[in-house]
């Protein structure tokens, strides 16, 4: 597979990527991308891929990065964690990149992780599970917040609710064990007990057989799903047919999409989840430092590409600007200068919130960059506090 596309330049079909003369590459910065555009993951990388097109389009327009146009080498891997490594080494070895955002599903980027680390090459995940930056990799960076924080988050509002007790069910990929793993570990700090623990595939299409072994379990006062992608707009429309609508029922940011509101249909009512202040940017107050940032990130995002904006295409737009301003503070495109500087990375304000990295985080996100939202009417609505 070739690469989808090149800022500033047409390629025709099945092309291998334009050679630049000397002068020409020094006119320019290259930056990598490998993106799940395709395939069942393509609910995050198609935003992706659309908003890094569209940025690095305006930051080029406004004089590129100290003067050089930012030339990308974008990749599909179709969700596939092989195809995702093939391309991570051809952004190395072939297209010679100084950095790369991209990797939108954990399985992908952790695949990738030992190319960059082993080429000395930042590269900034757009993955969700903790296991990306923890433990930390000198060359590793991820936007999107934790597994960890999710788990968090949400045993945060059941404390809050009074709910201590739940049922636990989730997808079997990297994502959903990951955050399964993370929220057994946490529960014990929110005093919150798991009484039933239920397991699906990748490629189920009915969780019919878990769920109701779940409603089954005495006590069960709340459930809590850890996946992302088709598996929890199932797993939500089950759970309304199986009359469990009157437990509350919450998912991962990994459904932090208007898609997945879609695709559960009616039965999405009520379901809370923690997100990104992006999924409810006109109504966050004048005061939130992120209002205007993700104000101007939707209405761009929705003009150019038609579409609702999703926490997605934010992963990559403050993993882009992370890296154009790490690029600027350190006056050079260097790998190793640039690395450095994303780790200095301080009061950056992105979508999915205030960014304070160090030697030892490498995400720069705390508990306070999520918001628990509930969907009602369709759309998403802030919870308040405590409730």
């Amino acid at each position: 597979m070739k690469p989808l596309s090149k800022a500033n330049f047409l390629f025709a079909a099945g092309a291998l990527a334009l050679s630049f003369s000397p002068a020409l590459a020094q006119q320019t910065v290259k930056i990598g991308s490998v993106l799940s555009v395709t395939g069942p993951a393509s609910f995050l990388g198609a935003p992706e891929d659309k908003t890094l097109r569209m940025y690095v389009d305006k930051i080029n327009a406004a004089g590129g990065v100290d003067g050089k146009k930012i030339e990308i080498v974008i990749y599909d891997d179709g969700g596939d964690a092989n195809k995702a490594r093939t391309f991570a080494t051809r952004l190395v070895d072939d297209d010679k990149v100084v950095a790369m955002v991209g990797g939108s599903t954990t399985g992908t980027t952790m695949a990738m992780i030992p190319v960059f680390e082993e080429a000395k090459i930042p590269f900034i995940s757009l993955a969700g599970a903790i296991e990306v930056v923890d433990p930390v990799r000198k060359y590793i960076f991820k936007t999107p917040h934790t597994d960890k924080m999710a788990c968090e988050k949400i045993f945060e509002n059941l404390k809050a609710r009074k709910l201590t007790k739940i049922g636990l069910i989730s997808g079997t990929g990297g994502f959903g064990a990951s955050m399964r793993t993370q929220c057994t570990k946490v529960a014990p700090n929110y005093g919150i007990e798991i009484l039933a623990d239920e397991t699906y595939g990748p490629r189920d299409s009915d969780m019919t057989a878990q769920l109701t072994k779940i409603k089954n379990t005495a006590g069960v006062q709340a459930v809590v799903n850890a996946d992302f992608g088709q598996g929890p707009a199932i797993v939500t429309r089950n759970y309304a047919q199986l009359g469990m609508s009157k437990t509350p029922l919450y998912q991962s940011h990994g459904v932090a999409s208007k898609s997945f509101i879609d695709l559960a249909g009616a039965a999405a009512e009520g379901v809370r989840l923690p997100a990104a202040a992006l999924l409810v940017a006109s109504k966050l107050p004048d005061s939130d430092p992120q209002k205007k940032v993700v104000v101007d990130y939707q209405k761009t995002y929705e003009d150019t590409a038609k579409q609702p904006v999703s926490t997605f295409g934010g992963h990559i737009y403050d993993g882009l600007y992370i890296l154009v301003d790490a690029m600027k503070r350190a006056k050079s495109t260097d790998p190793a200068k640039v690395r450095d500087e994303i780790e200095k990375t301080k009061g950056f304000i992105g979508t999915g919130g205030v960014v304070n990295m160090s030697p030892t985080d490498h995400l720069g996100l705390d508990l306070s960059a999520f918001r628990m939202l509930e969907i009602k009417n369709g759309d998403w609505a802030l919870v308040p506090a405590g409730s």
